[in-house]
């Protein structure tokens, strides 16, 4: 149980981790300035999506494709309920402060960017014929493309 559901927690851990990290520098380095902290959201929402390039590419080579869809996306939803819901109070505000509409906007964006890089990172792994689907044909071709066995005569 662990083998399945720790990778998962480690990649919403750290897509969260990101967005802290983002909000703490928008509270420090932009201040007041709207154009900023916009500009930084944008860039954090690029990281997270820059993010999942290199985990969907990594998990999409140990498990079938059903699994990785299905666990990324636990992991994604999973992080970024974390940061819309929690991560406000590390910029010093509630998350429905500024409306329920920036709250929701907030989720699709981060889901949408998360899901472009995990489908970026998945279209280099199959480009490349790295991924388990692909393997596991190579290894049954390799099995199979040998010569038969010469029948002994006696």
């Amino acid at each position: 149980m662990k083998e399945r559901w720790l990778p998962v927690g480690l990649v919403a851990a750290g897509l969260f981790v990101v967005n802290v990290i983002a909000r703490l520098v928008v509270r420090v380095g932009a201040g007041d300035d709207d154009a900023k902290q916009i500009t930084i959201g944008l860039w954090a929402l690029f990281a997270v999506g820059a993010v999942m390039i290199p985990v969907a590419f990594w998990y999409g080579r140990r498990v079938p494709m059903i699994r990785v869809v299905g666990e990324l996306g636990l992991a994604v939803v999973i992080a970024c309920l974390l940061a819309v819901l929690i991560g406000p109070f590390v910029s010093g505000v509630g998350p429905f402060e500024n409306g329920v509409g920036l709250v929701f906007r907030q989720f699709f964006y981060f889901l949408g960017l998360s899901a472009i890089g995990a489908v970026i990172g998945l279209g280099i792994l199959m480009t490349t014929g790295l991924d388990y689907k692909s393997q596991s044909w190579k290894r049954y071709i390799e099995r199979n493309d040998t010569k038969p066995r010469k029948a002994v005569r006696r």
